[in-house]
């Protein structure tokens, strides 16, 4: 039975996607720092799951587990893991940010340069790394590391992406760019939307549908797509000002 990877799996939109996975019959690695969340999903899904609790911040660990799911013949990889924080850059601590980094960015590509090869030997497979609408943004101030990271992600799939349709395979890689989701996302990077946010539930399975019809850039609602399409056409100034009007109001008081 084919096997589908979730990272960021004991909560949110992961958790939802390897819902959704193994309703469809796949067999899941539901991957997080979290394992006691991760073995209550395990418990109530009926395809088989393996559990490996994994902090993806730290590198030395990723790589480790990298080499781990390189025995595994993984046709769905689903990079979702990730977190952001809100405040002037110059205020928001160094370790934050490097551990931002290191979850939004190299997990993501340390988990795809281990997988990618196998699904391009066998010919076949979907890889979707949650990215964000921020990743399609000139720059976001007041999240200025957590923008950066997100445009990362989505820079990296597209190009990634391109290099697998010039080679003619059947091999896709998506991004799945939300805006708002009602997660723990919120809670940690200490913000509130002016969007209503869409649930975890129907994320998942506009990015899943969409991943599998192997769309490159996965936006899941209709207001977030013209504004996608807006940005592509305004001054990068002015959208700047405007992301920076946005960002001071989700702060929170602390």
């Amino acid at each position: 039975m084919a096997i589908a990877c979730v990272t960021g799996a004991s909560s949110g939109i992961g958790r939802e996607c390897a819902k959704q996975l193994s309703g469809m019959g796949y067999n899941l690695i539901l991957i997080s720092r979290h394992a006691r969340e991760l073995k209550k999903l395990a418990s109530t899904l009926k395809t088989k799951c393996k559990v490996i609790s994994c902090d993806l911040s730290d590198t030395e660990s990723c790589v480790k587990l990298a080499k781990k799911l390189r025995h595994y013949k993984i046709s769905i990889l689903v990079n979702n893991a990730g977190f952001g924080e809100i405040g002037d850059f110059a205020d928001t601590k160094l370790k934050n940010d490097l551990n931002m980094i290191d979850l939004n960015v190299k997990s993501v590509h340390i988990l795809t340069k281990a997988i990618l090869p196998q699904m391009v030997k066998r010919d076949e497979g979907y890889i979707l790394n949650v990215s964000s609408i921020a990743g399609l943004m000139p720059g976001g101030p007041y999240m200025s590391t957590y923008y950066a990271t997100k445009a990362y992600v989505t820079s990296l799939t597209c190009a990634v992406n391109h290099e697998l349709r010039e080679a003619g395979s059947n091999v896709s890689v998506s991004a799945l760019c939300p805006g708002p989701v009602d997660t723990n996302f919120n809670k940690r990077a200490n913000v509130e939307f002016a969007l209503k946010g869409i649930t975890p539930e129907f994320c998942a399975s506009y990015g899943l549908y969409h991943m599998f019809k192997k769309k490159l850039i996965i936006i899941p609602t209709m207001e977030l797509k013209l504004s996608a399409l807006a940005i592509r056409f305004l001054p990068r100034k002015a959208v700047l000002a405007f992301l920076s009007r946005q960002q001071r109001k989700k702060k929170t008081v602390k």
